[in-house]
């Protein structure tokens, strides 16, 4: 399979071209850490990236974005590229979790070690707020993503829990469970491991919609009444 995958859901702005079967399959990948910017640097980076693996977009057979948990406007410009990119190829657009991700990361680069333990993966929030969601050994998620107060797994989390990703000192910190695993701290997912959930994803069950978990912090401007008096 030949296959565009798209993250700027949190700070890093991240494209790759999978190209082959699964033990022969080339990845080429680009990541920057922007923070900000993605709309005005993304479509560079994948004119790079499929120029570096000598894939057109007519070659593709799949594009893959991640949906989420992130930022609203970082998820918005990836959705759309995303969309874009398979409407204009007509191939179908996946989308993937960014806690998926980070937990797939965590399996990864764990190896053997973690390979038959649950893993909850996390993303800090705003304030005392995490995004986390829990996956079995398989990958397959064990609970619906949420946000949830850094202290409220304290009470919900087994012994020894497994935590990733970027809200895992968080948790730790604001529980005081000193039990707790984590097997990393990265604050975005990697473009590889993206890259092969999407390709394993069936796209009638992973569509490219965002996952929201909390209302923007920005609010519609309300006209003054007295203005229209």
């Amino acid at each position: 399979m030949r296959l565009l995958a798209i993250d700027t859901a949190l700070d890093a702005c991240s494209v790759a071209v999978l190209d082959g079967d699964r033990e022969t399959a080339r990845l080429t990948r680009a990541t920057e850490i922007l923070q900000r910017g993605h709309a005005e640097r993304l479509m560079g980076m994948i004119g790079e990236v499929t120029a570096e693996a000598s894939i057109a977009f007519s070659e593709l057979e799949r594009v893959v974005v991640t949906v989420g948990p992130g930022s609203f406007t970082g998820l918005r410009v990836g959705l759309s590229a995303a969309r874009g990119i398979a409407l204009v190829v007509h191939v179908p657009a996946v989308g993937v979790s960014t806690l998926a991700a980070l937990a797939a990361q965590a399996r990864r680069e764990a190896g053997a070690e973690q390979a038959g333990s649950a893993i909850w993966a996390t993303i800090a929030g705003r304030g005392a707020d995490v995004y986390i969601q829990g996956f079995s050994a398989d990958g397959t998620p064990c609970e619906a993503a949420r946000a949830v107060a850094a202290a409220a797994p304290g009470d919900e989390l087994p012994q020894g829990a497994c935590l990733a990703g970027s809200g895992a000192e968080k948790i730790v910190a604001a529980t005081g469970r000193t039990d707790f695993e984590i097997a990393h701290t990265h604050g975005w997912p990697d473009i590889g491991d993206v890259a092969r959930l999407g390709r394993d994803a069936v796209p009638s069950s992973a569509p490219p919609e965002p996952l929201y978990l909390r209302p923007p912090d920005a609010a519609p401007a309300r006209r003054d009444a007295r203005l229209l008096a």
